[in-house]
């Protein structure tokens, strides 16, 4: 067994990663911290009592170093980089869930905050497995996508050599409460989402430049993004809408199936996909057809799983050779 860590326990994503790795064929959790300690994963998560009780723990470097093999930094955008750099200075893979590795310098400068670890950010590997399953397999250090990223890239990257350079890409993105984390503010209030709903940061968000860099990086295109997140009156779930237009008319459906012909956790649709049905999976579910060359694309992907922590753990798996769907949950929380 792979002794691995979960370093920021206290969030949603943090609780996945505890389900997910908790029966996991291959990894055994020996590690659990926060920003704060002496308590247990049960308090934490009244969900968990009786089922896993582990102590939760000040999050301290040399602990980490000396209990784990692999850490899941499930930690907030900007805290991530210097605990990584001296994880990986100690010997320890890390899978990275939040913005700190993802980008290139120059663009996490521009939206983030100065990086402080140059060192291992050229040697991140994005962790979207449909296109970097080899990198991964080799890597000591994986940056996972963001949620609206995944969503976008797997519906979108298949189509884009259909597209003219420098065209504009349109994407109408809709995610549940639960994306915006446990901490209460006003937009997340129940009384401003229940019945509600409504878009932020229009052309503005960060998520932005991680889908056009990574979109140039796959597919050698630049293409402007327009992107455009809203908040759902729903606890998890992302519908993301794309819009394009084509270079040429095509067969959108048999675009998809022949792209992800070998991927496991990509499901093609005949109808418009639905939040319900990726919810509680690592699967995303995509549907795609066009109007002569104008192209439209619906994929779906459970914001927390396949859009966080599930995804993790699939890239943990490749890191250490074992296969991709290992402990992976697959079936949705339907009805």
């Amino acid at each position: 067994m792979i002794k691995v860590g979960i370093i920021g326990a206290t969030g949603y994503t943090g609780l996945e990663l505890v389900k997910i790795l908790s029966i996991h064929p291959k990894f055994e959790i020996s590690y659990v911290a926060n920003s704060e300690g002496s308590t247990s994963l049960s308090k934490l998560h009244p969900s968990l009592k009786g089922i896993c009780d582990l102590e939760v723990k000040k999050a301290d470097t040399n602990d980490i170093i000396n209990s784990c093999e692999l850490a899941f930094l499930a930690l907030p955008h900007k805290a991530s980089m210097g605990l990584a750099k001296e994880l990986i200075a100690g010997g320890v893979k890390v899978v990275d869930l939040s913005a700190d590795y993802r980008l290139e310098l120059d663009t996490y400068e521009e939206h983030y905050c100065p990086h402080i670890d140059k060192e291992n950010l050229p040697n991140a590997v994005y962790g979207l497995p449909e296109f970097y399953s080899k990198e991964i397999k080799n890597a000591n250090l994986v940056a996972n996508p963001g949620c609206y990223p995944t969503a976008t890239l797997l519906g979108i990257i298949p189509f884009v050599k259909y597209i003219q350079d420098q065209s504009s890409l349109f994407v109408d993105a809709k995610s549940g409460v639960s994306g915006a984390g446990k901490k209460l503010s006003e937009t997340t209030h129940y009384c401003t989402i229940n019945e509600n709903l409504f878009a932020y940061n229009p052309f503005k968000h960060r998520h932005a430049p991680e889908i056009k860099e990574k979109i140039s990086k796959v597919t050698n295109k630049n293409l402007n993004i327009n992107f455009v997140p809203h908040l759902l009156p729903a606890t998890r779930g992302m519908l993301c809408s794309i819009y394009a237009s084509l270079s040429q008319e095509i067969n959108a459906k048999e675009v998809l199936e022949e792209f992800y012909k070998n991927s496991k956790f990509v499901r093609i649709f005949d109808n418009p996909v639905d939040i319900k049905s990726s919810s509680g999976t690592n699967f995303c579910d995509i549907f795609a057809t066009t109007n002569g060359k104008d192209l439209f694309v619906s994929s779906s992907i459970d914001n927390l799983l396949r859009g966080a922590s599930s995804q993790a753990v699939v890239n943990a798996n490749l890191m250490y050779g074992f296969e991709e769907d290992y402990g992976i949950p697959k079936f949705a929380y339907v009805p």
